[in-house]
């Protein structure tokens, strides 16, 4: 699994309209948002432990801590990722495994063997934690994403906006599940910045954030906070 650095920064609807026009004359965007007019829809399905172990350990803080989510684009069942994220650190690794829409239904049904007859060995690490660690569905997280991308250390920044949870909704693929906005002030988005080993001037310069700004935003505790 390859490390990347991860930088989020909380930034308002303005802010985000503003810096999207500064990007669009600069950058690229990658080939999938292009096909979608620039942006797309992602819906997250995330888990936690029957102690909530993602919740807890996100907002201790924890160094080294793990997130595991399914993911699709745009209401569709074409592109399904299981997904684990892993922070250590400042660094961020991801692991994804493509499913079918019948296996989906199955993990979400509580079934997961199949996943052992699968090659992949992160197949095998999924089964594990859902069986052994009690991984469960808890929250839709849904958002509007935009990215940008810069060659140079393989840099991809997003905006995410229109944030919104599920609150206990954790009906994937339904179009109506109800939602409501999860940021922490009104029209909030998020920022994120990967990159590999360091951040080009070039794109720094671009996106003039004041460093203060810089957050551990994490749209799965935003839309959790309604449980607590």
């Amino acid at each position: 699994m390859e490390y990347r650095h991860e930088i989020k920064y909380l930034i308002s609807l303005g802010e985000a309209e503003f810096l999207a026009t500064r990007l669009r004359l600069t950058l690229s965007q990658d080939p999938h948002a292009v096909k979608n007019g620039g942006t797309y829809f992602i819906r997250s399905l995330y888990f936690d432990t029957p102690f909530e172990r993602a919740v807890g350990e996100k907002a201790d803080g924890v160094e080294f801590r793990d997130k595991y989510r399914i993911r699709i684009y745009d209401m569709s069942d074409k592109v399904i990722k299981f997904e684990r994220k892993h922070k250590n650190g400042q660094f961020i690794g991801k692991k994804s495994l493509l499913i079918t829409r019948q296996q989906c239904d199955a993990i979400l049904a509580g079934e997961y063997g199949f996943l052992l007859h699968r090659q992949e060995d992160f197949a095998a690490e999924l089964y594990a934690a859902l069986r052994t660690e009690g991984w469960r569905p808890r929250v839709l997280v849904d958002y509007d994403r935009e990215p940008f991308i810069f060659p140079l250390e393989d840099v991809r920044i997003t905006i995410d906006r229109n944030i919104r949870t599920g609150f206990r909704c954790t009906d994937l693929f339904n179009p109506h599940a109800p939602t409501f906005p999860a940021t922490e002030f009104e029209n909030g988005c998020i920022l994120e910045v990967k990159f590999n080993k360091y951040l080009p001037g070039y794109v720094r310069s671009l996106l003039q954030v004041n460093a203060a700004e810089h957050t551990a935003a994490s749209k799965y505790l935003f839309c959790r906070q309604f449980d607590f």
